[in-house]
């Protein structure tokens, strides 16, 4: 399995490790996939909530908290791939972006959203930027803007297919129509769109895939499609570097494939999550009250909402499951055990022990 570079740096592992927010994949799971050759990724979704006066200041909290996780990351790995995830849903999207790219992050992954204006807020800066797409019109969409307006491409581009965890860039209706097979095919139109870029600006775009990615046989499948390499976040999560609580970790190594249920989210997205308590009470009509709002997703009316994401977010971070949005992958429930990061990737590329 090759490596493939981003911009001048070689990602040795074909990897990237999935961003989850809030508090999920911070600086210390970040820093370990790195370490271990793949891409670190820290998710800005609400990254601040453990900061004293996140209450009071959310944004500046945040913005605080890009740096602090960026420095814990480059102190496990000074020399790796580490960047950022930044959902373009985020009230506070550009703020979020600026301070990456102050943190020298060395990629910016963006989606849940059209990351439309992510090329201007780079600049001219060392830091790589790729968008999450999901069908072969978002592809053209987003490739075809950029290249008109910035006159740039992508440096890497995230295929995120139905089975993945957390907001999922699909309709409801558009989940049962994406059986495996169907969508095995939408990847490859997306590839062919990937690479007629490639020809145009004469360069190299790897494409990853991602969504559903659990053990080797997997990663072979994609690769197979014609990827370069593949994003994984849900089977991270059961390693003891990740940065959520044992207990959120717990929820996962307990789970059923049966647990794992499409909800949606308080602006209307659908996503995948471990049914619990929680989210029981939601899918029967309860409105759940909730903190003042914290500004976290540009369209969302805090007064119309049966429930608050980043509540529900941080109740999982913090390990308080039955209050807690539990958001997973769609082989989640797959997890047996706790890992290592180390193990994690030596069992998804048949590396040996040395």
């Amino acid at each position: 399995m090759d490596p493939f570079k981003i911009g001048g740096k070689t990602v040795r592992v074909p990897l990237i490790q999935g961003g989850m927010g809030v508090g999920i994949s911070l600086g210390n799971l970040a820093g370990s996939v790195a370490a271990e050759g793949g891409v670190g990724i820290i998710s800005t979704a609400q990254i601040g909530f453990r900061e004293p006066d996140f209450d009071q200041h959310p944004s500046e909290a945040n913005v605080r908290a890009i740096q602090k996780e960026m420095d814990k990351a480059r102190a496990i790995s000074p020399d790796g791939l580490i960047g950022y995830n930044i959902m373009v849903a985020l009230r506070d999207y550009k703020q979020h972006v600026k301070a990456a790219v102050q943190a020298k992050a060395d990629i910016i992954i963006s989606g849940a959203g059209l990351p439309t204006e992510l090329p201007g807020l780079v600049g001219d800066s060392s830091t790589k930027i790729a968008p999450i797409v999901s069908t072969k019109k978002s592809a053209k969409v987003i490739l075809k803007y950029w290249g008109k307006k910035y006159r740039r491409t992508a440096d890497l581009v995230v295929i995120e297919g139905p089975k993945a965890g957390g907001h999922l860039g699909f309709k409801e209706d558009e989940l049962k129509v994406y059986t495996p097979e169907v969508y095995e095919d939408e990847i490859k139109k997306i590839i062919a769109v990937v690479h007629s870029y490639e020809e145009e600006y004469q360069t190299k775009i790897p494409v990853v895939i991602a969504g559903g990615i659990h053990d080797r046989e997997d990663v072979i499948h994609a690769l197979s499609l014609g990827a370069d390499g593949v994003q994984v976040a849900s089977r991270f999560v059961t390693t003891e570097e990740c940065d959520a609580d044992i207990r959120y970790k717990q929820a996962y190594l307990d789970a059923k494939k049966d647990d794992i249920v499409i909800v949606k989210s308080p602006v209307g997205m659908p996503g995948r999550a471990i049914l619990n308590p929680f989210m029981k009470r939601v899918m029967l009509g309860e409105k759940i009250e909730h903190t003042p709002c914290h500004g976290c997703l540009a369209r969302c009316n805090p007064a119309e909402i049966p429930y608050c994401i980043t509540d529900g977010l941080i109740n999982a971070a913090k390990g308080d499951v039955d209050h807690a949005l539990l958001f997973c992958g769609a082989k989640a429930y797959q997890a047996q055990r706790m890992e290592t990061v180390k193990e994690v990737i030596d069992s998804l590329f048949d590396r040996k022990e040395s």
